[in-house]
């Protein structure tokens, strides 16, 4: 059985280690050690709970030295504001008996107050890739003494659209560092920045790109539209023994809402709903109400995929199905965490199935099809944004292709060209295009004079 005494770590650390109730070390903390240590950029691949954060965190702090400097020696760039705060605490209990400032910087609070944090001196910053760039972007932020960079959620930063600010980061920061990255899945974009930011980094995989935890039993029912959906839902949900530690995703905020409204009827003060209109203070406290058993479920949109610590959870459920293959994966990666098992079950109607074959062909395996229970009503009745996508269709449909003769036409002449055989050659004389009104007007005119 492996400890953290072969990593040799500080006595101060090792404390912390201890008062944490953190013994032994996930296999991507044993592999990514030594890589890191030695200095050299290192590319990780393992899914979400398998220990990424300590896995950088520890090396980092086990080579950390006092210096004389206000700027970061360390900045880790995350994806979303809660992932700041949960690394923030963990390297603040690491670090309680060590000197290292610790400071989050993310949107959705004042950057004033964040400019006088920095000012006052950090040595480990973590932020948001778009608060980050806006802070270095006015001087406030400096890289001059950045030994560290890391990137963790990767592909995530990128699938949340903040390819812009990072690359933009990656150019701020001229000196040499080292570079750290972890990812769940390995994409082309991915690819495109490594090679372009990176130097010959070495690759640490827990995990084959796109392999989901095995721990999964991954269910798929099969359904005509949305309201089924929810019957199937709130059948599920009935069994509040077997499902008392349930995160519900689905795609759209408005959808939530609606969602939300219906589990509170059934289930009052059982279930909260994050997604980004909702205040920060809310969100954190939705999460730390759902970590502390207070709620027995979730229902959020993917900005909670990938990266939060929540442990424990024993279903996810896809009321929507993703946008992208490698979505479904970081969502399912919410349960069976760590030495655990867990279920993932997806509600997918006909829309869906293209995305749920996509998401099988990229873990070559498919989802275990579950009948719908028995009393479960199969509902005719559509949702507006479903009735609108089959009005789309049906117009689509009835289309029917354009002859040509009876839409095309000739050009009036005066937008013809007319090739005369080069610059010697007489143009045409242009006239005016006939005037049928003008001359109806003339022609009475001219009666009406003859006339008199």
């Amino acid at each position: 059985m492996h400890t953290f005494e072969q990593f040799n770590l500080p006595k101060a650390l090792d404390k912390a280690l201890v008062e944490l109730n953190i013994t032994t070390p996930t296999p991507i903390q044993q592999k990514s050690f030594s890589v890191i240590l030695s200095g050299r950029d290192m590319m990780g691949i393992a899914q979400t709970g398998t220990g990424k954060t300590l896995a950088y965190l520890l090396p980092i702090l086990k080579q950390w030295k006092f210096a004389q400097t206000d700027s970061p020696r360390v900045v880790i760039l995350v994806p979303t504001r809660e992932l700041v705060v949960q690394v923030v605490e963990v390297i603040e209990s690491l670090t309680q008996y060590m000197s290292i400032r610790t400071l989050g910087v993310y949107g959705g609070t004042n950057i004033n107050t964040q400019r006088k944090a920095v000012y006052d001196g950090v040595d480990v910053l973590v932020g948001t890739p778009g608060r980050t760039m806006d802070l270095a972007l006015d001087g406030v932020i400096r890289f001059d003494n950045l030994q560290k960079l890391v990137i963790d959620e990767f592909d995530e930063i990128l699938n949340l659209g903040f390819r812009t600010q990072l690359t933009s980061i990656l150019t701020m920061m001229k000196g040499k560092k080292q570079n750290i990255l972890f990812s769940a899945t390995m994409t082309e974009e991915v690819d495109e920045i490594l090679d372009e930011y990176f130097d010959f980094p070495e690759e640490v995989s827990l995990a084959a790109s796109g392999t989901p935890l095995d721990k999964i039993d991954q269910q798929l029912y099969r359904v005509p539209n949305f309201y089924t959906k929810m019957n199937v839902l709130m059948h599920l949900l009935n069994d509040k023994e077997t499902f008392n530690r349930v995160l519900i995703f689905i795609n759209s905020k408005r959808l939530a809402d609606v969602v939300m409204e219906k589990l509170n009827e059934a289930f009052p003060e059982e279930f909260t709903v994050i997604h980004s209109n909702k205040s920060q203070n809310f969100r954190l406290r939705s999460m730390a109400e759902f970590q502390a058993n207070e709620l027995r479920g979730l229902l959020t949109t993917d900005i909670m995929a990938r990266g939060l610590d929540i442990s424990d959870i024993t279903h996810v459920i896809n009321l929507q199905f993703t946008d992208t293959p490698e979505q479904y994966i970081h969502r399912i990666g919410r349960t069976g965490r760590a030495d655990k098992t867990g279920i993932a079950i997806s509600l997918v109607d006909p829309k869906e199935e293209e995305m749920l074959l996509a998401a099988e062909m990229l873990m070559e395996r498919e989802l275990n099809e579950q009948v719908i229970p028995e009393g479960v009503e199969i509902s005719e009745k559509l949702m507006e944004f479903e009735k609108s996508k089959l009005k789309a269709k049906q117009l689509v449909k009835a289309k029917k292709p354009i002859e040509k003769g009876a839409a095309f036409h000739q050009k009036s002449v005066k937008n013809q060209k007319v090739n005369l055989g080069g610059p010697g050659k007489r143009t045409p004389r242009k006239t005016k295009p006939r005037n049928r009104a003008v001359e109806a007007k003339r022609a009475a005119k001219r009666k009406k004079n003859k006339e008199d």
